[in-house]
């Protein structure tokens, strides 16, 4: 018999995966490219992306549509509650044939983490949210409303909090006592921009070619590291920030009547320690940092695998 492949696909904020696995979920492959969000870059030039990439990594490993059991995608800014019809025909264009199970990237990232498909997540990368499912198939998102509307305790809205003090400083120093007033993370962050003075933070948010949601997450990096050293700042803006994930994931659980969901943590803030993931662990009453099976993108492959079993059973 042949052997039974599935492919999984993650489109995050700071840029897309895609892996080749086989039922054990051992991995053939997984390839790393720019993101898809069709957003930011458009719905049709986000599919051609998204097909051309599957194309790609097929042919690294010397596969062809036709070994793919099944696929299942998840991609930031079109989940299938909303976006189905999208995701089915990006898919379809690669593998006419195979099992298309279209998902969002918060699901294949709480199946990565649990390794099931029930229980909490709390997201926190470029965007953030909490996002639920019940053993029964309710599910609920709170947040992930995109960096425009909120994602309040995201990489974007940290690094927009620290950008917003400089020009509060700025704003409230006379021209004699702003050397004197910038704090250390200011300094950092004006250091690391390569930026002489406040006042160019504009040129850069403004004028840069690459999106902005991207560039201002690359700034929470910073914060992380500030706190590290203690800096009362940094610490401040990442304290707010734990507060608005825990108070969503509370909400969530409340919603959702589901008190005893396992939660699990993603995202680039959340899956490794540091002040954020520590302080929100805190927050939510857990005796340790809940540390993922597998990553959104080998989820992806799992929920794959997870709809092929249920369309055979």
């Amino acid at each position: 018999m042949t052997e039974k492949l599935f492919v999984g696909i993650d489109g995050g904020g700071s840029g897309m995966r895609i892996a080749v696995t086989d039922f054990n979920l051992t991995v053939e492959k997984v390839f790393e490219t720019s993101p898809a969000n069709p957003n930011l870059i458009g719905g049709e030039a986000a599919k051609r992306h998204i097909q051309r990439s599957i194309a790609q990594t097929l042919q690294e490993i010397d596969r062809r549509p036709e070994n793919i059991a099944a696929a299942a995608i998840g991609i930031s800014g079109a989940s299938n509650e909303h976006s189905r019809a999208w995701l089915i025909d990006t898919l379809s264009g690669v593998f006419p044939d195979s099992l298309l199970a279209p998902s969002s990237d918060l699901e294949i990232a709480l199946v990565g983490a649990l390794a099931q498909r029930h229980g909490n997540l709390v997201l926190s990368g470029t965007g953030s949210a909490a996002f639920g499912i019940t053993p029964d198939g309710q599910r609920l998102r709170i947040g992930g409303w995109g960096y425009l509307l909120g994602d309040a305790g995201s990489a974007y809205w940290i690094g927009m909090q620290a950008l917003r003090a400089i020009t509060e400083h700025h704003d409230q120093a006379d021209a004699n006592q702003i050397a004197m007033l910038r704090t250390d993370l200011d300094k950092r962050i004006l250091d690391a921009l390569a930026l002489a003075q406040p006042r160019d933070l504009a040129g850069w948010l403004y004028r840069g070619q690459e999106p902005v949601p991207a560039r201002v997450a690359g700034l929470a990096r910073i914060v992380l590291e500030q706190a590290e050293y203690g800096d009362l700042q940094a610490v401040s803006i990442l304290q707010r920030a734990s507060q608005h994930l825990a108070e969503a994931t509370k909400l969530l659980r409340k919603r959702l009547d589901y008190p005893k969901a396992p939660i699990a943590f993603a995202g680039g803030l959340l899956d490794r320690p540091n002040y954020l993931s520590e302080d929100l662990t805190r927050r939510l009453g857990l005796r340790e940092r809940p540390i993922a099976k597998h990553r959104p993108v080998i989820g992806a492959a799992l929920l794959a695998r997870m709809e092929w079993q249920r369309a055979k059973a």
